[in-house]
C-alpha cells in the first residue's frame, strides 16, 4: 500500500494533449521501472463544477487549455527520495531535458503528501 504521494496539476494546451500523454507514458515506464508503485495522469472532463474552486479557475487556465491531474505513489517519502534519485541519474532523463514541454511547467502544482486514508 502506498503511503507517500507526488501530486501534481498541470494546465495543458488541448493541442498539445497528444504530446503530454507520449511524455507522461514514457514518465511512467521511467518512474516503474525505478520503484514507483503507481503512476497516474488523469485529464479534466468534469471541471465546471459548482462547490469549491474549479480547477481551471484555480490554475487560471487559458482558452484553449484542460487540465491534467497526476499522482505518482510510493512506499514512503525515504522510498521517494530513493526512486526520484534513480530517475534523475537515469541517462533516459538527460534527453527529456532536451526536448520542448507540452504545458508551462512554471504554472505546474507539486508536492509531495503523506497518506492519511486508504
Amino acid at each position: 500500500m502506498a503511503k507517500y504521494v507526488d501530486g501534481f496539476v498541470v494546465p495543458v494546451p488541448k493541442k498539445n494533449l497528444a504530446a503530454y500523454r507520449r511524455m507522461a507514458r514514457w514518465g511512467a515506464r521511467l518512474w516503474r521501472e525505478h520503484g514507483a508503485l503507481d503512476y497516474r495522469e488523469c485529464v479534466g472532463d468534469d471541471l465546471d463544477v459548482k462547490m469549491g474552486l474549479p480547477f481551471p479557475r484555480g490554475l487560471k487556465t487559458k482558452r484553449g487549455e484542460t487540465v491534467v491531474f497526476s499522482w505518482i505513489s510510493y512506499k514512503s517519502r525515504t522510498h521517494r527520495d530513493q526512486v526520484n534519485k534513480r530517475v534523475l541519474k537515469d541517462p533516459r532523463m538527460a534527453k527529456m531535458a532536451g526536448m520542448a514541454m507540452p504545458f508551462d511547467a512554471k504554472r505546474m502544482l507539486c508536492g509531495g503528501f503523506k497518506v492519511i486514508v486508504e
